[in-house]
């Protein structure tokens, strides 16, 4: 499915782009909304979450998007480059094997910072304007400060910890806090994204933009060895203006 939608937009943003050059006005725009970002199954090496039959699954809540972009408009077609950014906090991982399941709160962020290349197609419907959209671009997937949110859930108290640092500490000859092991990730890899909208004028040359988005990576890579992607709903509300 990820990989229809990807190739789409690629298809989609190459059409566009080999439209017949013509006069374009300009436009600039922006919009920000509420993100629903999809659980990231993490990838273990070695193929062994088929071998073992094992699953694991970052959970999160939901979050803000916004989106910046600058842009050419050719009547029923449009091109525009968009710088985005979402956040969304991390709240759950869940372990499954053999059909049983298993979820631990979590505490850290997730922080996606996009740059894109986006093609539109208009259809003018007597003033209000609707559109499809996709998109095919690079994105920075930063995870922060991920750890254990409350070790009581698993009957693990504070002296538990405790004792655990104080025998790691010396076994390792190092420091060693487990209530501060947060795993941090910051990676680079492909992205794409489809939507559609409804634009209104609300005055000379601006516009009322309402828009759903579809956003993912494709897979990276995190410590361990582990690779998962990100993919996300989001919601956006903005204005778009005619330089």
């Amino acid at each position: 499915m990820k990989k229809s939608l990807s190739l789409l937009a690629v298809l989609a943003v190459v059409g566009f782009a080999s439209t017949p050059v013509q006069a374009a006005d300009h436009y600039v725009s922006g919009m920000a909304g509420i993100s629903w970002m999809q659980d990231s199954s993490i990838d273990l090496p070695l193929n062994l979450n088929e071998v073992f039959g094992v699953g694991i699954d970052l959970g999160y809540s939901s979050g803000f998007t916004a989106v910046g972009a600058v842009g050419c408009d050719y009547g029923s077609t449009r091109l525009e480059a968009e710088v985005g950014y979402q956040t969304n906090d991390i709240d759950s991982i869940t372990g499954s094997f053999d059909g049983d399941s298993a979820s631990l709160a979590l505490s850290g962020n997730a922080k996606v910072l996009s740059l894109m290349a986006n093609g539109f197609y208009d259809f003018d419907l007597g003033g209000v304007e609707l559109y499809a959209m996709a998109g095919i671009g690079v994105a920075q997937v930063s995870i922060n400060d991920l750890t254990l949110a409350d070790t009581n859930d698993l009957g693990i108290s504070a002296d538990d910890i405790d004792d655990a640092n104080e025998y790691l500490s010396r076994r390792l000859g190092a420091p060693v806090d487990l209530n501060a092991l947060g795993l941090n990730v910051n990676e680079t890899t492909l992205a794409y994204q489809v939507g559609a909208g409804l634009a209104v004028p609300i005055g000379d040359g601006i516009m009322l933009d309402a828009r759903y988005r579809y956003f993912a990576t494709t897979d990276f890579t995190m410590p361990l060895d582990l690779n998962t992607n990100i993919s996300s709903h989001s919601a956006l509300l903005g204005l778009r203006v005619n330089l």
